[in-house]
């Protein structure tokens, strides 16, 4: 007996069989079928021949493989029972529920007395699937893994696109070849990591950026991941997504997955990246007020550090809000005694030394210029010298020996009693003040990989969002240490990276919009000469970088020459005019033929206007620009293109290229299939291209 499951919307179809009952298998995910389709004769057609040295029939590779069956690869559930038995489930199906865009699948195995669970939905919309798993069992049972939801890799890919990083570093791309056996990725940081980022692409065979069949994964979750991406001795590949290994170590009888967003886009990774942008800023980032336009953030972090003086901030919200900031956020050192970061975190009340009067004068002040408030927490952490720990001893997670990370221990939030402290703390604050915003930081690994300690941030973000709906939380660990769709479910922007090097955001923001769309991602204007990497920048450079993304400020305004605040300003009210409509635009990045070049295109969500930004990082090969080719135009449609900052061109651009002298106007065929001219520039240089259908 063969069933049969059909997920289906206009772009691609997601199609499932089961043979006699057992676990089914994704048989087809790929451009949309006809409906007409015969899914039995497709399920028949996906069997697998026998030859010597194999087994009579082959084990499934089903969307959680069974060792039951001698499968030869990965199982997709690892557990015990408690007397320490290694559990080897045969589920046998029980019961369905169909949809037309949502699919239910329920198995048991009687005899162990365990239940999986298997959820698919498929937006339409955003052609986002998501897949997540769920495994209950009638006495309790430790959990070594569960995946969810296993999808099959094409055999036509040659290599798989990951992502590595570092502290200023993240969304590193790196491209591993497919072969024999298993590629794993473990982390057991406690936090998704710089060094991690849990996504996954999968081109075919000669796909790009802007053409070919490509697939993707992101697993949504902020505890630290585990992927296993494997091909089996007879070729098949299967790709699989879970919690990292271990993290569950109590006993229990109820275990899920996080949600697994898996994309298939037949016009190359930008496909997939529209996919996520859209599903992200629309399906699953709740801002209290959709309708209100992202404001300009000033940060004051870079400009005091810990060293916290009321007249000197109010100069800086002065200098900072008359460069364009609508939002000033108030970083580390205003609670306890926190001169330093060896001590007071956990004691969330104001210093009294740098703030006799609390936060009321600065809050006002800030207001007074028509900016909105926004203070620097990290609830998850405390120092040991700090009144939290000496009176809590018990509250600190891991063991008295272990190695600190920025001179601080984590705590242990799974503790409803420490969940319940920290939001006291925090919503006093909230409560006292018109505090509109706050960035959340996160600034160590965990000792050791815990899914409760991501349950309990969870709850307790819920629980602060449920007491004060007003309030949006940012995400931040260290810069994008911790950056998924788990975590972005209850925080609406994220700190990309602590790097305000503007050459480096360069790159990171490029490659992190495969996932990321403009309005979720903070870009700030750094110092002249970055405190990270020591580079110093010129201003055009720095200001037009972070209007890539959601722009803000985080230098000493009173360091910026007269020239250096006339560009910062001008750039700013650039970004405040087109804020609206590249909210919901598309990032597609560019193929470029220089490597010294990164380039995207920012288009419209109804396709009427695009910017193009061609950022410049280092010198190139060659001695004039290689043409620059566009994505995602109408062919037929003509546009008008204008090159916004034309003036900026070096004296040794001698020639008259179209776009140095005027606007230019050609189709779209003509701007994807040949491209633009560009003028010469210097490294470090960015030029912005406008254009407008007509």
């Amino acid at each position: 007996m063969i069933r049969t499951w059909h997920l289906r919307d206009t772009h691609q179809s997601l199609v499932l069989a089961s043979r006699d009952d057992r676990l089914p298998k994704v048989i087809y995910w790929g451009a949309a079928l006809p409906e007409s389709e015969d899914l039995a004769q497709l399920a028949a057609s996906a069997e697998m021949d026998v030859t010597g040295g194999m087994l009579d029939r082959n084990p499934d590779l089903s969307i959680c493989p069974e060792a039951s069956q001698t499968f030869p690869g990965e199982p997709g559930l690892i557990a015990r029972d408690a007397q320490g038995r290694v559990l080897r489930p045969a589920f046998r199906f029980a019961s369905e529920t169909v949809r037309a865009d949502q699919l239910a699948l329920v198995y048991r195995d009687a005899a162990l007395g365990v239940c999986y669970r298997a959820d698919f939905a498929l937006d339409a919309a955003t052609g986002m699937i998501t897949a997540r798993a769920a495994l209950d069992s009638e006495t309790p049972i430790t959990l070594h893994w569960l995946a969810a939801p296993v999808f099959p890799a094409s055999q036509l890919c040659d290599e798989m696109l990951e992502f590595s990083g570092r502290w200023c570093g993240e969304f590193q791309v790196t491209a591993t070849a497919w072969s024999p056996g298993q590629r794993v990725r473990d982390n057991h940081s406690g936090r998704t990591g710089h060094e991690h980022f849990p996504g996954l692409i999968l081109p075919t065979r000669g796909a790009s950026k802007t053409s070919g069949e490509t697939r993707a994964f992101h697993y949504g979750w902020s505890g630290g991941h585990r992927m296993v991406a494997e091909e089996l001795p007879d070729g098949r590949r299967q790709i699989q997504f879970g919690h990292a290994s271990g993290s569950e170590p109590m006993p229990g009888t109820h275990f899920e997955t996080a949600p697994l967003y898996a994309v298939y886009s037949a016009v190359g990774s930008n496909g997939c990246a529209v996919a996520f942008q859209r599903h992200l800023r629309d399906r699953i980032v709740q801002f209290p007020d959709q309708a209100l336009p992202r404001p300009v953030h000033y940060n004051c972090w870079e400009a005091v550090y810990f060293d916290h003086d009321l007249s000197e901030l109010f100069e800086i919200a002065d200098r900072a809000s008359k460069l364009g900031a609508e939002r000033f956020v108030l970083d580390d050192g205003w609670f306890g005694r926190r001169d330093d970061d060896t001590t007071s975190l956990g004691d969330w009340q104001v210093d009294p030394r740098k703030y006799p009067d609390g936060l009321g004068p600065l809050v006002a002040h800030v207001n007074a210029l028509s900016m909105g408030f926004g203070l620097w927490f990290e609830p998850e952490m405390v120092n040991r010298d700090s009144y939290l720990a000496r009176a809590h001893p018990d509250w600190l997670l891991g063991p008295p020996d272990q190695i600190e990370g920025r001179q601080q221990r984590a705590l242990d939030i799974a503790r409803k009693d420490v969940r319940d402290y920290l939001f006291s703390a925090i919503s006093a604050l909230l409560s006292l003040h018109p505090i509109e915003y706050v960035k959340w930081d996160h600034n160590r690994v965990l000792p050791h990989a815990d899914a409760a300690q991501t349950r309990g941030i969870y709850a307790l973000l819920d629980q602060l969002h449920a007491a004060h709906p007003g309030v949006e939380f940012e995400s931040c660990a260290s810069g994008g240490g911790r950056i998924d769709f788990g975590i972005l479910e209850r925080t609406t922007r994220v700190w990309l990276s602590d790097s305000n090097d503007a050459i480096e955001r360069l790159r990171i923001q490029h490659d992190a919009a495969l996932f990321l769309p403009m309005v979720v991602t903070g870009s700030h204007v750094g110092p002249r000469r970055c405190h990270t990497s020591g580079r110093v920048i010129d201003m055009e450079m720095r200001a037009w970088v972070a209007a890539q993304r959601h722009m803000g400020f985080e230098m000493d305004p009173r360091e910026l020459t007269e020239e250096e605040a006339k560009v910062l300003s001008d750039v700013t009210t650039w970004w405040k005019a087109n804020r609206d409509w590249r909210a919901r635009a598309d990032i597609l990045r560019l193929e470029v033929a220089d490597p010294a070049v990164i380039a995207e295109i920012q288009l419209a969500e109804d396709g009427a206007r695009f910017v193009v930004f061609v950022g410049q990082g280092e010198t190139s090969a060659q001695i004039l620009p290689r043409p620059l080719q566009l994505s995602g135009l109408d062919p037929q449609a003509r546009y008008r293109l204008n090159l916004r900052n034309r003036a900026q061109a070096p004296g040794l651009s001698r020639g008259a290229p179209a776009l140095k002298k005027g606007a230019l106007e050609l189709s779209g065929q003509a701007l994807m299939g040949h491209g633009v001219s560009l003028p010469c520039s210097f490294a470090q240089t960015m030029w912005v291209i406008e254009g407008e259908k007509l």
